[in-house]
Formats: C-alpha cells, structure tokens, sequence
C-alpha cells in the first residue's frame, strides 16, 4: 500500500463514557438481583490477565438503544451502564463509524462528540433512570453535579492491516485524540507530547492513551483497554468528588468555629462535640473509601495490561488527585486534634468547676450547720 494513501476504517466504534458518583456504596450482588440475570461482572480476557485483579469486580448491564442527534443528523447508539462497589456508574454509548469512513471524517466525529450537549443530556436522563432500577442496593444515595468523561476510538479493521507502525506514520493521531479539524498541522512538539503514551503488544495492535480520550487499535476485537481506562476513570472521579467534600468539610469547620464562639454555657457543654464527632465520622468514612478505591484494581507482576493500566493512571493525573485527598484527610486529622484538644479543655474545666462548686456547697452547709 502506497504511503500517500488515505487511510480507511472499514470497522469502528466510538466507545463514549460518562461516570457519576451516585452513592457512598453500591452492593453489586443486589444489584445483579435487581436488575436481571443478564448483568455481567467485568473479566479480562486478554493473555496474562489474570495477573490484573479485580477482587469486587464491576457490574455491566444493558441499558438498549437510544437516539442520539449529531450534527449529520440522528445515529442509533447501544448504550450500557457499569456500577462499582465505591458509589460511581458509568454510562457507556457505543457509537457507530459509518464503514469506509476516512481520517477526516472520524476526526470531524470525534471533535463533536468530546462535547456534545446531547450526548450529555442523554447520559443524565440515563443515570437517573439506572439510579431509580439500583435503589435498593445503594447506600447513601446522591448525585453528584459534576462527573467524568473519556472518549475511546476503538477500530478494528483498517483497509489493507496497517501496522502500528505504519498507522503512527500515516495518521495524526494526535490530531484525532485532540479533536483537532483544522487542517494546520500541529507542532512536532504538541503531536508528541499527545501520543507520548503508546503501546502495542504485538506488530498489528495500538493504543494511544490522552488524558481525556484514546485511540485504541485492537484486530482481536478485545475491549481490555478500554475496561481499564473505564476502571481508571471512575476512580479518578472517586478521588475528585472527595477532595470537593474535604474542601466543603474543612471551610464548614472554619466557618462553625468561627460561630460557636465560648460562653458561658460553654462551661457547661463543649460548642466543638459535635463537631468533633461530625469530623471523626468524615475520617473513618475517608479511610474506608480510599480502601475500597485503590483496592478496586490490583496490579501483579509487570505485563502489557499493567503498563497500560499504570500508564493511563499518570496520563489522567489520578496521583496529583489522591496525594490532594491524602493533603487534605492530614489536615482534617489535625483539625479533629485540635477540635478534641477543645473539648478535652472544655471537659476538664467542667470537672473543675463541678468540684470547686462541691467544695463551695460543703463550706456553707458547714457554716449553716454551725449557725443552727
């Protein structure tokens, strides 16, 4: 095949990915029950993949088809809901690529569907409906504004099997990966920059990972890279939504210490208790999250899902995020030490004043008992 000519996609997909936090706990046994026989748990099939461990593995289920309206007018796409035991749902709308699509064409797709208001609505519309069919079997039930999304274009067949290689040299994948239709070439330094994190297990495959997107080339059809990216997604979610909540906590703290300033019924009764304990609870409530977070995914040994797994975590900054949560659940520890210091205080000159007054009652009851 000439090097000039253009590439063509005879079978492709856009795997688009919307997570929320919708619980504090989702129990995926009862949810498997609730929902129907039909509900999966996640397996890696690839070679060696047993060496990535899931220990509560997350739950997939069909959610049908649903239409979705894009610039060249409405596509049906087939749409499915994954649930993790740490409270986050993702909703997944497999896009289709028209066959024979070329470069351009999946470029002009992919800037659309980065940020597309409808493919947004839809997600939101579909959660609510996965949150009303899971509900008893969730635990603490919220849902959070925000939420995270990733984008995989993921192609199976290209006209005349390219290889990796050859598919780097042909095809601005960054330019794919940034959405980027205009026509002026990037800068040596951005394209890099951009594909920096690629990997291919054999001569046929790639994956070129983002950090909001992907571009998977996958002959077998295995969808392993884009579950792991989806697992990595939610737990970059996870992390986000609780540095909001230690952010919302701490200024709370701030704003309550301010508040309840000492007076005298503080004498008799701490104005920080209360406080205290609501800290305590956030700490432990921390402490089982990020358990069950990091131990949503495990890796054993250094095989090719492990470099792609480790390399997605870098590329989507999960480590900046969770040392922010870690910063942060310091700080609270601190703040719920001096909190208790207070109390502590407090308690103390409480038992002295209780004992001073003891003291003044047996004085004068003396007294009178001389008078008498």
């Amino acid at each position: 095949m000439a090097a000039s000519a253009p590439l063509v996609f005879e079978k492709a997909h856009v795997l688009c990915y919307r997570t929320f936090d919708i619980a504090e706990e989702i129990n995926l046994e009862q949810a498997r029950r609730v929902i129907s026989s039909d509900a999966r748990r996640l397996k890696l099939g690839r070679e060696n993949s047993q060496y990535l461990q899931l220990p509560n593995p997350p739950l997939a289920f069909e959610l049908g088809r649903r239409a979705l309206a894009l610039r060249q007018g409405p596509v049906t796409v087939d749409v499915t809901a994954r649930l993790f035991d740490h409270g986050a749902a993702s909703i997944i709308l497999r896009v289709p690529v028209a066959p024979d699509t070329t470069l351009e064409p999946l470029i002009s797709l992919a800037d659309e569907l980065y940020d597309s208001v409808a493919l947004e609505e839809l997600a939101v519309e579909l959660i609510e409906s996965v949150r009303r069919m899971i509900s008893p079997a969730v635990q603490g039930p919220h849902l959070w504004d925000q939420n995270e999304s990733y984008t995989v274009l993921f192609v199976e067949r290209i006209q005349g099997n390219p290889s990796a290689e050859e598919l780097m040299a042909r095809a601005d994948l960054a330019r794919v990966l940034l959405g980027e239709v205009n026509d002026k070439p990037l800068s040596s330094r951005e394209r890099e920059a951009v594909t920096q994190s690629r990997f291919s297990y054999t001569v046929e495959d790639l994956a070129v990972i983002d950090w909001n997107s992907a571009f998977v080339y996958e002959p077998s059809g295995s969808s392993d890279i884009p579950d792991l990216l989806e697992v990595a997604n939610a737990q970059l979610l996870e992390f986000r939504y609780y540095d909001y909540l230690l952010d919302a906590h701490i200024g709370r703290i701030h704003d309550e210490v301010q508040a309840r300033r000492h007076g005298f019924l503080g004498l008799l009764r701490s104005p920080y208790r209360a406080l205290a304990r609501e800290t305590l609870a956030t700490l432990v409530d921390l402490n089982e999250f990020i358990e069950r977070v990091e131990n949503s995914l495990k890796i054993i040994g250094d095989f090719y899902l492990a470099k792609v797994y480790e390399a997605s975590v870098k590329r989507m900054r999960i480590p900046a995020w969770q040392a922010s949560v870690t910063r942060k659940q310091q700080l609270l520890a601190q703040t719920y030490s001096l909190l208790k210091g207070e109390v502590d205080t407090d308690r103390s000159l409480t038992l002295e004043l209780t004992i001073v007054l003891l003291i003044v009652l047996e004085i004068l009851f003396a007294v009178l008992r001389v008078f008498e």
